[in-house]
């Protein structure tokens, strides 16, 4: 033991002489200061001031200290957590940056208040706002070294993290996707001990996270003492060096104490003895790296104090500051809930006799915009395995195009297929990417976390980042594929702020809103009814590489006066039917596919009811909450006294798609189905 300390200091000793006095003060100054704003956190909280969420770092200052220092700005990509307020301030974020963001200001650099406090960001620098799910941030950092090496830049991607976070799915597929594609990540992980009031031994078969890791190859693992700042800043640098090197990723797992509780709403005399806390405080990084600065770091008492005593100037000053900034701006709330989408008028689809199928148009297009933008990438389960090119052949020949840098399969783990592509916007605002989340709608439940992350991206950065991201998937039954393969995904997305959905029901269609959600920025759901991928009724004259269909414009498929449905994807063609089977009875039914589902067109549908005064929704998804309850209760509202009979649905009965045809039939929303409900609004 004791010649394992006299190595350890002769290492430390070796470290102050290789950084010397001036980098030395800095850390100090640094490390302090980001004590003394912990105090004033607790004091603002107490006072009801602010900072109503605060996660103290004390006993995690080596590591932090060293993980900031070491990110570069506006070259690296540091992605910190809940508890990183040293690691924020280290890597540039000023003290009344911090004090802004702790009091949820209109200045604070994160996003003006709109995400918790305590969760520190600079995006302008690279410090990245990260959401209050733990651990998922993992998957971004994978996803922009996944650009940084395609480009091959100097930069390094660090993701920070405690250890109980590591218990989450998503955090093992980010180390083992990292460690398959070698790529240029450095794993943070701060070991206190505790998931909040958990310990540990309660979370990890190891109690030394990073030993659940060793079996990942091209993975190295740095174990260093969390509470030393020469042995954390050795370990950073030899992961650094080691990525750098593109043998693959590299995790630094940093042995911390936790000195006090979890958060402001944690009691950890809850759990915690007097022992265990005095042992714990023993440990306290600050005091060691004073006595360090002390013993062979060539300073003086009065060095420090003097340190000290500015240091407390200086975030007096940052608070008073903080304190009389404006407070978060309630009049712009609205702003930054979606990025701009590409602005385009609608192309009319040519007059040709050669037809493509629903099918072919997405190949195509995808083909046609892949040419246009080279920073477009494609990814998913089972897109690119030579000829095949996904389950129904839709990205069939675009490896084989564009190569395997930009097109290529990934594991089948829907959390990280798109977790990874909301991190590789965060390279380029120009990078497009489509992804084929999961190779059925109904797998996707695995991502849900991921999604709702990217709705929420650009509206809580305010507007400083856009994941520029198409997520493909193809949806809906009516192909005997029962569970998990025929369910409708569009009502449970809809409720989502942030995002945009398309489902077209003809091939032009598809052309057009595909290339209008790849060309824009921000987060489009593209859905697929298979069904309609091979289907004749569903093709229409090829387009043109410029042929657009604007987001929120509905399509009138047929004329009317006596009555409106309102339909998109495969019911607009029973709607269509059955709107044709009654004008051979006298009667003139306007069918309308919405097209978009958000944004969705009211202003057609409105026309359209006070024209006829009669109104029925069709769709395949279950009638319950369904998306056409959302057009009914607008309608309701802003059309009332148009209406000249009560609104009417027809949609999936509220019973899981089952795989037998038969009992597939008796679910799922028929063309007979439709006629008859269009009747009896006739008939009123």
């Amino acid at each position: 033991m004791a010649t394992r300390r006299k190595a350890e200091k002769s290492a430390a000793e070796g470290l102050a002489q290789e950084l010397g006095r001036e980098t030395l003060a800095n850390w100090y100054r640094i490390a302090f200061e980001g004590r003394l704003l912990e105090d004033r956190a607790g004091i603002y909280i107490k006072k009801a001031m602010g900072w109503s969420y605060h996660a103290p770092f004390a006993g995690h200052d080596g590591i932090q200290l060293a993980l900031g220092a070491s990110f570069r700005q506006n070259q690296d990509y540091l992605f910190p957590y809940y508890r990183d307020m040293l690691t924020s301030l280290a890597a540039g974020l000023t003290p009344e940056e911090v004090v802004l963001n702790g009091l949820s200001k209109e200045a604070d650099v994160a996003g003006g208040g709109r995400h918790m406090s305590n969760h520190f960001a600079k995006p302008s620098v690279g410090v990245q706002n990260v959401s209050s799910c733990t651990g998922n941030h993992t998957l971004h950092a994978v996803g922009v070294a996944r650009a940084i090496k395609y480009y091959g830049t100097d930069a390094v991607a660090f993701s920070s993290q405690g250890e109980a976070s590591t218990s989450e799915g998503y955090c093992y597929e980010a180390y083992n996707g990292a460690s398959r594609e070698r790529l240029p990540v450095v794993f943070v992980i701060q070991n206190n001990k505790y998931g909040i009031s958990v310990p540990v031994h309660q979370q990890s078969a190891n109690t030394r996270v990073s030993d659940n890791y060793v079996g990942l190859k091209y993975l190295k693992i740095i174990n260093v003492d969390g509470t030393d700042f020469f042995d954390s800043w050795r370990g950073m640098q030899e992961a650094i060096a080691y990525v750098k090197s593109g043998e693959g990723p590299a995790m630094v797992h940093a042995d911390c104490v936790r000195i006090g509780s979890h958060s402001n709403s944690d009691r950890h005399e809850m759990y915690r003895d007097d022992t265990e806390l005095e042992a714990v405080r023993q440990r306290d990084p600050m005091v060691r790296f004073r006595a360090q600065l002390l013993e062979f770091g060539g300073f003086t008492e009065a060095d420090l104090g003097a340190i000290e005593a500015k240091a407390k100037v200086d975030v007096d000053a940052a608070c008073a500051r903080g304190e009389a900034s404006p407070d978060a701006d309630p009049t712009k709330v609205a702003t930054f809930v979606l990025p701009d989408a590409w602005e385009t008028a609608e192309t009319p689809t040519p007059a040709v006799e050669e037809k493509w199928k629903l099918r072919e148009a997405i190949t195509e297009t995808l083909h046609a915009e892949f040419k246009r933008n080279p920073k477009t990438f494609l990814w998913g389960q089972d897109v690119a395995s030579k000829e095949k090119g996904g389950v129904f052949l839709v990205t069939k020949g675009m490896e084989q195009a564009f190569g395997s840098g930009r097109v290529f399969n990934a594991p089948i783990a829907e959390d990280f297929i798109v977790g990874t592509a909301n991190g590789i916007c965060r390279f380029d605002d120009d990078i497009r990417v489509v992804i084929e989340a999961a190779q059925f709608a109904d797998y996707v439940w695995p991502a849900m976390e991921q999604m709702i992350e990217m709705t929420h991206e650009y509206w809580r950065t305010r507007g400083q980042f856009s994941p520029n991201v198409t997520i493909r998937l193809s949806s809906g039954g009516y192909i005997g594929g029962g569970l998990y393969h025929s369910q409708n995904v569009e009502a449970i997305f809809g409720h989502l702020p942030g995002l945009r959905i398309v489902v077209p029901s003809f091939a032009d269609d598809a052309a057009g809103l595909l290339r209008s959600c790849i060309r824009s920025r921000g987060m489009n759901l593209f859905l697929e009814p298979k069904f309609l991928y091979n289907q004749p009724f569903a093709q229409t004259p090829r387009c043109g590489d410029d042929h657009a269909v604007p987001f929120g414009k509905a399509r009138i498929r047929r004329a009317g006066t006596d009555a409106t449905v309102v339909s998109w994807g495969t019911t607009v063609h029973w709607s269509l039917r059955a709107a044709n089977k009654l004008a051979k009875e006298g009667y003139e039914v306007e069918v309308i596919d919405l097209r978009t589902i958000k944004p969705w067109d009211f202003d057609t549908v409105a026309a359209s009811v006070k024209r006829t005064g009669k109104l029925l929704v069709a769709h395949e998804d279950h009638i319950t909450l369904g998306w056409g309850a959302e057009v009914v209760a607008r309608v309701a509202a802003e059309c009332f006294e148009w209406l000249d009979a009560p609104v009417q649905r027809v949609g999936a009965r509220d019973i899981p798609v089952g795989f037998s045809r038969i009992l597939e039939r008796e679910i799922l929303p028929q063309e007979e189905d439709i006629q008859a409900a269009i009747l009896h609004l006739l008939r009123y």
